[in-house]
């Protein structure tokens, strides 16, 4: 039996690829969906994914759930630290050490874990050029750190193709539909479950519109400046969509 948690912040909680009833699916949901096509027996799926969430309290707690689920999981997915990369004063040294401490706390407890590094929205935010600074240099240094625990890298960071705007939702900051279905499909072939990679046709590149632009200061930008002035989080008071094993049929 496959049991798999998926632990992160909104990238894996799913933001951006909302179904018609408001709910949100992503990525990790659709690798839940693709294992369980694919697996010898049944398929068990928790995802305690919160938005917002800095990367200290995935790995404390967060991870810390996961591995306390019962029956125990076999598979974990990781990813964290998109939310402090976009905060002044974020230490690089400290997530590559909580990225870390998460390795080696699911190697200790036998768990096979994928480890993602985040897609890459710099080209469309405002403030790009420094996340990607950041998001290189985290991105570097967890890929020379993984191989020491062989543990699965799914490098979605530095795939050029998935940062292209037609992969992003309107805020830019949040993978769309389209976005979801390539990681999903990275993973599950870095899973040992090859499908070509979900790929868009190229299209016209979005014209720049000053209106445009201001809506979208003013629907995306501001309010989330508004939260961190006031010290508050979109994950505030919000629970895992997931929290206990439930079962995935093909």
């Amino acid at each position: 039996m496959t049991r798999y948690v998926a632990i992160g912040d909104s990238f894996t909680e799913g933001l951006g690829d909302t179904l018609p009833d408001g709910t949100e699916r992503g990525w990790a949901d659709l690798v839940a969906a693709g294992l369980s096509e694919i697996a010898d027996g049944p398929v068990e799926y928790a995802n305690l994914a919160i938005r917002g969430r800095l990367l200290e309290p995935i790995v404390t707690d967060q991870l810390e759930a996961a591995l306390a689920l019962t029956p125990a999981p076999t598979l974990i997915t990781f990813n964290g630290g998109g939310n402090d990369m976009l905060r002044r004063g974020v230490s690089l040294d400290r997530l590559i050490e909580l990225t870390e401490r998460a390795v080696r706390r699911c190697a200790d407890a036998g768990v096979r874990l994928v480890v993602l590094s985040g897609a890459d929205p710099a080209d469309h935010l405002p403030f790009g050029a420094t996340f990607r600074q950041r998001g290189e240099i985290l991105t570097a240094a967890v890929a020379e750190l993984l191989p020491r625990y062989d543990v699965t890298f799914v490098d979605c960071f530095r795939d050029v193709e998935l940062r292209r705007r037609v992969y992003w939702s309107v805020d830019r900051l949040h993978l769309n539909a389209a976005g979801h279905r390539r990681v999903a499909s990275l993973v599950l072939g870095a899973l040992g479950h090859p499908a070509p990679p979900h790929t868009l046709d190229p299209g016209p590149a979005p014209a720049f519109r000053i209106l445009n632009e201001a809506r979208y200061y003013g629907e995306h930008v501001l309010p989330w400046i508004n939260r961190r002035l006031r010290g508050r989080s979109s994950g505030d008071n919000r629970l895992p969509k997931f929290p206990t094993w439930t079962p995935i049929t093909a």
